[in-house]
């Protein structure tokens, strides 16, 4: 049954409320003392009553797992530490994300902290591809000792064979084949062999965990470790921008992280948030919308190594120069992303009108570095598995993927490339890339929208937005926006806490920034709620307000402080609306 008797709303979905058996659960979680607005959203995620306390004050120390439960971390670390110890040449092999900066970062400063150094590479992009190259990987061992790959190298079987007696560690979470490649440790959660328990960790946490084991081996030695806890910035940034869930371990190191990052000693994320214009305590949202996308700008349209370089130095004149050239890569990169995205949606589109699981397009010449950003935009646009390609003129398309809740696209794509019907892909359950012949392309898609099908993607019918309850504008306060950010930190796999809005009218409206629309909402008497629509346009929302002219609406969205000169205030950032009129 639809919530407010919403069943399509403006951007399609149909709105659902709790059930009475999760309505039991929130009324008996407010007799702890939590808010009912609280306690409805942590009946909806799952949490007990009595557990309610520490669900809202995580202790990282109750859920960091085992390192030793990874299958090789205890050769993974004794080999680092053995290299610290015989001041041997490491070199550190990093994708060019933010994942792969981060955890190149993360041993980057462990390292330092124990008088070593190590050579970071990150391979080109457009020259190399992702993942280790066996002529990269054979220069560093011609001068390095050992090499570590971070989230990367569980698939380079030929790549690494090329390190020739150098030893290799992986450090990486991206779904592995039935063999692994020749390394003295691998170190995966999303190995064949692993139960998946820690399948959602991203690659920054896997080395996380390595440097636990390593300081516990320091110990063992009398020798004190490296403060790991003041690291926990760049796991926290890798953990969202990498679309990992804010589940279990993921939302206490994302916590504490965010934490760490507001003190702001780490010189690149100090001089980043400077140039982001980050105007308050930092948030999920931040790491993932503001300091995420101008770090990746370097790997996407830069030099590779600009992401890596600016999370490890601990110089301050350094820090500076490599974030403004961020920012106005990441400006460069919008630009190049708005057009490509408006005749990828429109491809995607006239393809799905015959049906279909996957939202895909393909252009010549599209950037490479862009095409993940794109299918993110497709995937949010159409509710469905979205796959972006440029096609290069050597006959290649080189593609990104974003999936749905549910959904796992790198299985499907991995299994495409198991095949033979791509060159080669992997990833993860949201997240994928791939290689394709462009005289395939057709074949290897639809291929992929069958498997994909077969999921339950693409499935007819409204989508639904679970909203958990009804509020009014009088009960909007900065006291309960605090509350319920202590549910939080929101992202994938954890949404924040949304609310309806009933019969509330539009007293004034403005278009702000990039299409965005900021709002006066009133209920009819004096009690009003500030608001903004992101993306306003291209969601219909901005239609659908001229449409009511000033008739009533049913507005839902998450409650927000929003800071500006130094002054905080209630915001309602809009998720979705449905005309009253159109209501069953």
């Amino acid at each position: 049954m639809s919530y407010l008797g919403v069943s399509r709303s403006v951007t399609g979905r149909r709105w659902v409320g709790l059930d009475p058996a999760t309505e039991r659960m929130a009324e008996a979680i407010a007799q702890t003392g939590q808010p009912l607005a609280l306690a409805r959203h942590l009946a909806r995620r799952g949490v007990a009553p009595g557990d309610a306390a520490g669900f809202l004050a995580p202790k990282l120390r109750d859920l960091l797992p085992d390192p030793l439960s990874l299958r090789d971390m205890e050769a993974a670390a004794r080999r680092l530490v053995a290299a610290v110890a015989r001041g041997e040449r490491i070199a550190i092999f990093a994708d060019y994300d933010v994942d792969g900066g981060s955890s190149a970062a993360l041993l980057v400063w462990w390292l330092r902290a124990l008088g070593r150094s190590a050579t970071v590479y990150v391979p080109d992009r457009i020259e190399e591809g992702y993942g280790p190259n066996a002529p990269a990987i054979a220069r560093l061992a011609e001068t390095h000792d050992l090499i570590v790959c971070v989230d990367c190298g569980t698939l380079s079987h030929g790549a690494l064979a090329a390190a020739e007696g150098t030893d290799v560690v992986v450090l990486d979470h991206h779904l592995g084949a039935e063999t692994l490649p020749p390394a003295l440790a691998v170190v995966n959660p999303n190995r064949q062999d692993e139960d998946g328990a820690l399948a959602h960790l991203c690659a920054a946490a896997v080395t996380f965990l390595a440097l636990v084991q390593a300081n516990r081996l320091l110990r063992e030695e009398g020798r004190a470790g490296p403060d790991l806890m003041a690291m926990l910035d760049l796991v926290a940034l890798a953990t969202v921008a990498d679309v990992a869930p804010l589940v279990g371990v993921n939302r206490a190191l994302v916590r504490q992280g965010l934490t760490v990052l507001a003190r702001r000693s780490r010189p690149g994320l100090r001089a980043l948030a400077d140039v982001a214009r980050l105007d308050g305590p930092p948030t999920a949202y931040h790491l993932g919308y503001l300091l995420g996308p101008r770090i990746n700008a370097g790997g996407r349209i830069g030099a590779a190594d600009l992401g890596a370089r600016l999370l490890s130095t601990d110089d301050t004149a350094e820090a500076e120069a490599l974030a403004q050239r961020l920012d106005i890569l990441n400006a460069e990169r919008r630009a190049i992303e708005a057009r490509v995205t408006e005749a990828a949606r429109a491809q995607a589109e006239a393809r799905l009108e015959a049906g279909g699981a996957l939202a895909w397009a393909a252009g010549e010449g599209w950037h490479p570095g862009i095409v993940g950003i794109v299918a993110s935009r497709l995937k949010d646009a159409l509710g469905r598995p979205a796959v972006v390609i440029g096609l290069r003129e050597d006959g290649l398309g080189q593609g990104s993927g974003r999936s749905v809740g549910g959904v796992d696209l790198g299985a499907s794509v991995q299994r495409l490339s198991a095949e033979g019907v791509l060159v080669k892909g992997g990833g993860h359950r949201m997240a994928a890339g791939l290689t394709v012949e462009a005289a395939r392309l057709e074949e290897a898609m639809a291929r992929l929208d069958a498997l994909l099908a077969r999921q339950g993607a693409g499935d007819d019918g409204p989508r639904d937005l679970t909203l958990d309850g009804t509020l009014m504008p009088g009960a909007a306060t900065l006291e309960l926006v605090t509350a319920l950010e202590t549910a939080g930190p929101f992202g994938q796999g954890a949404s924040a806490p949304r609310f309806a809005f009933p019969d509330l009218r539009v007293a004034h409206a403005r278009t702000v920034g990039d299409g965005h629309l900021k709002l006066t909402l009133t209920d009819g008497g004096r009690t009003r709620l500030d608001a903004i629509a992101f993306r306003a346009g291209p969601s219909g929302l901005t239609d659908a307000i001229d449409r009511a002219a000033g008739a009533p609406l049913h507005v839902a969205g998450r409650l927000e402080c929003n800071r500006w000169q130094g002054r905080e205030s209630v915001q309602l950032n809009v998720t979705d609306i449905a005309l009253v009129s159109e209501t069953t």
